[in-house]
């Protein structure tokens, strides 16, 4: 799923921390990095972060609840 203007970064995290299953961030370049490792986390802000949110990513969940999670996430904040 795409995800887009994500204002609340430690918000997003934290629903991501809270997902059960697998929560990967794919990459441009097609590698797919483990969202719920810290060392990810801070990878990925370091690689996409500019001017205090996080434009665009492509994420892939593997649990239906975990999808449901990030959904609302992204439609309600």
């Amino acid at each position: 799923m795409k995800v887009s203007n994500i204002k609340d970064i430690d918000k997003f995290f934290e629903v991501v921390d809270s997902c059960d299953g697998k929560v990967e961030l794919v990459t441009g370049e097609g590698d797919r990095l483990n969202l719920k490792s810290k060392l990810s986390q801070y990878v990925s802000l370091a690689n996409i972060f500019s001017g205090g949110e996080i434009p665009e990513l492509e994420i892939v969940a593997y649990e239906k609840e975990d999808i449901d999670k990030l959904m609302s996430f992204m439609i309600n904040g």
